[in-house]
């Protein structure tokens, strides 16, 4: 933090060791430098003509004695040494305060004394510095405190209505377009922005106005605010940056108060944009809210007022970004506020091999690296995950001193991500086989299932994440549509593992507590969300959900306890249909699920050619024996 943001102690500290330097080292030897008599005194040196010159002023006499009256030190010497006994040496100046003496002035004009007449300011000097002197460390110290309180550097207490906006020229967001892959139709939109902004005549002959506000919304990681730092970019204007929470304080009022401030100064700037991130914090339904009085309440009819109220904010575009569209208050969505909403999505496999290309511009790859096959395995993976794989495939390349950047490495990045870091646990041999097993109930029953995705790896070393080994499915394309065989048939292959271990030691254990949790919230959803079930009909059960921000589904408040009753029912039929669905598949295949896990304990990790092979040898051992 700036030292101009808050006041410190080393203020105070510097301010008094200032004040005692000046008054030790040029006030204290100033005022020594005059010796205070009483006036006899000044009477007697008068009439024995000792007085060289003398000056008056309103309310005191200063006078210098000639050098042959000051009387010297008196110093004994002793063994050839000089020894000075007196405590300080005699002044020639002494003062003297003035009593009202008519014949005074007369006197000295009569003298060889030099007078140099009457002075209405001769006081003034050590009146002053007998005022000031004192006061002048507190003076500093309310002067730090006084500045801070009005804002200062950094703002203070009476700075809380003003704006906590940051401000950039379009040039320096340093961002554009082209440093952006994925954004798709989010980008052909955003274009259109900049085009209004650079050259508004164009579109003034065609009655076309200004878009007020444009939201941007998606799930989290897909470049949302990026983007507005590239419209900035592009468009070369003024770009105001601030997020939802900046508005929030514990004093009523100060929301609203930022507001006015930011669209004060925006509107200086015109053309301009402001970007509030996360807008979710201030802009959510007043629905939701049953204090109308609220802090929240006020920041947002401020914010509404400023966007679409009386006075108009041209050359003003609003941007905000959030991951949470549907508790934003209506009135905040409606045409001539927020005019458009822009879907961020999750970026397509060829939008993935753009990011990556973006983010291993400045990697050395080596010749082997195909960045189409990395975009081809990594569906639903956003544009951060993207970035974070380049990062850590970098990492470990570094790590293993090499020069350049592996395909491997990529791969192994992919699973760091995916299933976490691999960590060293010792495993007795009894919980390597249970493992063992287990992954490969899952690996099985994916392979022998249609419309599955394809197994890429088995491992029995245990990751970070928790788990004491995992399957790596890879789909071969993006998923947009799923119909009711496959989500049964992913569900059997999640229960696989569980399968597996109820097969061969007639009992489960506890590693199969993620993978239930997966296929109960999968049929839940099928029952409540997707209406397949043959019990409840297609009628949707489910409560308003989050759109982009996934979680588990609940149940609408107005079901009744009958209807509730046969969702559960069905969700455990679901659930028991595909365990047993597995436990089918594994028993026709059972030699092969012992030569795969025997093989998967050897090794510790195999990929799919392997798993693949042993299937295959497995059907032509079938059909040669039919």
């Amino acid at each position: 933090m700036n030292k101009g943001q808050k006041f410190s102690v080393w203020y105070f500290l510097g301010a008094m060791i200032l004040a005692w330097l000046f008054a030790e080292y040029i006030y204290k030897p100033w005022a020594e430098s005059k010796t205070e008599v009483p006036y006899s005194e000044f009477l007697a040196d008068l009439d024995s003509m000792s007085i060289e010159n003398v000056d008056i002023s309103d309310s005191r006499i200063t006078y210098k004695l000639k050098e042959s009256e000051v009387s010297p030190d008196k110093r004994p010497i002793i063994n050839g040494r000089i020894f000075n006994t007196s405590a300080k040496k005699q002044n020639s100046i002494k003062s003297v305060v003035r009593l009202t003496d008519p014949f005074l002035i007369e006197r000295l004009a009569s003298s060889d004394i030099t007078f140099g007449g009457i002075a209405n300011n001769e006081g003034l000097i050590d009146l002053l510095m007998g005022i000031l002197l004192p006061m002048l460390p507190l003076m500093i110290i309310w002067y730090f405190i006084f500045r801070n309180m009005h804002g200062g550097a950094g703002g203070g207490i009476f700075s809380f209505g003003r704006s906590k906006a940051k401000e950039l020229q379009g040039e320096m967001s340093g961002v554009h377009f082209s440093d952006i892959g994925g954004a798709g139709e989010a980008e052909v939109e955003l274009r259109e922005i900049i085009d209004f902004l650079k050259d508004p005549k164009r579109f003034d002959k065609f009655g076309a106005k200004l878009p007020r506000g444009v939201l941007l919304v998606g799930p989290p990681g897909t470049g949302k605010t990026l983007l507005a730092k590239a419209c900035a970019g592009e468009a070369g204007v003024p770009f105001f940056f601030i997020t939802g929470s900046s508005f929030v304080e514990m004093f009523v009022g100060v929301g609203a108060a930022r507001v006015r401030d930011l669209f004060e100064q925006a509107k200086r700037k015109a053309p301009c944009i402001i970007f509030v991130d996360e807008i979710d914090a201030i802009g959510q339904s007043r629905m939701r809210n049953f204090n109308s009085n609220s802090e929240q309440e006020a920041t947002l009819n401020q914010l509404l007022a400023e966007m679409d109220g009386f006075e108009d904010n041209n050359g003003v575009v609003i941007m905000g970004a959030t991951n949470r569209p549907e508790i934003l208050d209506q009135a905040l969505l409606r045409p001539g506020r927020f005019d458009r909403q822009i879907q961020v999505v999750l970026p397509t496999e060829e939008g993935r091999e753009e990011i990556l290309k973006i983010h291993t511009k400045k990697l050395p790859l080596a010749p082997e690296i195909d960045l189409r096959s990395i975009a081809k395995v990594t569906p639903g993976f956003s544009g951060a995950d993207l970035a974070n794989i380049a990062n850590e495939a970098s990492l470990l390349a570094a790590r293993r001193k090499a020069d350049k950047v592996s395909m491997n490495d990529f791969d192994l990045a992919i699973e760091r991500v995916v299933a976490g870091l691999q960590r060293k646990t010792p495993l007795t041999a009894e919980v390597r086989k249970k493992v063992a097993y287990h992954e490969t109930g899952h690996a099985l029953v994916a392979c022998y299932l249609p419309n599955t995705d394809p197994v890429h790896k088995v491992s029995i070393i245990p990751t970070t994440k928790g788990a004491l080994g995992y399957t790596l499915q890879r789909p071969n394309e993006d998923h947009y549509l799923v119909s009711e065989s496959e989500l049964r048939n992913r569900m059997a292959v999640m229960l696989g593992g569980r399968a597996a271990e109820l097969l061969i030691f007639d009992e489960a254990s506890t590693g199969a507590s993620n993978d239930l949790e997966r296929a109960t919230e999968t049929a839940r959803r099928m029952v409540i969300e997707f209406g397949m079930s043959q019990e409840l009909g297609p009628v949707r059960y489910a409560a308003p959900s989050m759109m982009y921000l996934h979680g588990e589904s609940g149940v609408r408040n107005d079901v009744g306890e009958d209807t509730s009753e046969k969702i559960d029912a069905e969700i455990r039929r679901l659930v028991l249909e595909s365990q047993d669905r597995a436990m089918s598949i594994l028993q026709e295949h059972e030699n092969v699920l012992h030569e795969v896990a025997k093989m998967l304990q050897d090794k510790e990790v195999i990929n799919h050619d392997e798993i693949q092979a042993v299937v295959d040898r497995e059907n032509m051992k079938a059909e040669s024996e039919e």
